[in-house]
């Protein structure tokens, strides 16, 4: 069954479209990467699957046409963890990711004991136990980037966009988050789409990738296909070499001219 599904989407700010007639099928339970050069739309994409920008053209999340959706049902569908969110100033890092429940609270907007346990069990799951009583702004740029993820993860979606999720953080955390959003994706049924500059983790975690320039998809399929020397020369301007770990696994590795 299909998670997310655009045909022909052009979106964008004001009058200028960013995207261009995309179209993109996400099976549920899958994880897709969205990769290509700066400017090349990426965000748009993820806003645009989240309702956050205008878009024209047919876009559904679990079967749904996204614009039929209120904002508290889509909330319950798709959780979007931005790249540069704007933290609201004096909260700890337990009532941010209490936000992430809001979508669930009943009339009289109180969380919980269950809303609170969810919340414990992610700020664990992510590492962040420790610091649950600290104020956001005290954070480091890796621990808010795992901060923005947790409130994410707190709304319990179907459905999980990711914009950049490894930014800001060192290699070892950037292994373990995208491990922790594995193992959500196969023990629960979760939908991953995410945005990723690193092409390598890209290729290592994501089933299918879809390769953006100009706004247009111009690759798409499994990383075999989609991270070729010839097409990274062409839309990053890239040299590269595309090597194979001892796991079998893609690595793509830039190569200096030979001098």
């Amino acid at each position: 069954m299909t998670a997310v599904d655009l045909t022909r989407v052009s979106a964008g700010y004001g009058a200028r479209p960013v995207l261009h007639e995309v179209s993109v099928s996400v099976a549920e339970g899958a994880w897709l990467a969205i990769v290509g050069p700066n400017g090349a739309g990426k965000s748009t994409l993820l806003k645009a699957m989240a309702g956050l920008v205008p878009a024209r053209g047919e876009l559904t999340v679990g079967g749904r046409a996204l614009e039929s959706l209120s904002r508290k049902e889509r909330a319950r569908l798709v959780g979007y963890a931005p790249q540069s969110p704007i933290l609201p100033d004096g909260l700890t890092v337990t009532d941010y990711v209490l936000l992430g429940r809001t979508p669930h609270l009943g009339l009289l907007g109180r969380e919980s004991g269950a809303d609170l346990s969810i919340v414990d069990e992610v700020l664990s799951r992510l590492d962040l136990g420790g610091l649950a009583g600290r104020a956001l702004r005290t954070l480091s740029g890796g621990e808010r980037q795992r901060a923005v993820l947790a409130r994410a993860l707190a709304q319990r979606t179907r459905i999980l966009l990711l914009d950049e999720p490894t930014t800001g953080l060192d290699i070892g955390h950037a292994q373990a988050l995208l491990e922790l959003v594995d193992r959500l994706r196969t023990e629960d049924g979760t939908t991953v789409i995410s945005t990723l500059h690193d092409l390598t983790l890209a290729a290592q975690y994501a089933g299918r990738l879809v390769l953006l320039d100009g706004g247009a998809v111009v690759a798409a399929g499994p990383p075999a296909d989609v991270l070729t020397p010839e097409l990274l020369a062409r839309h990053y301007a890239a040299d590269t070499e595309i090597l194979t770990t001892s796991a079998g696994q893609l690595t793509v590795a830039p190569r200096r001219p030979a001098s």
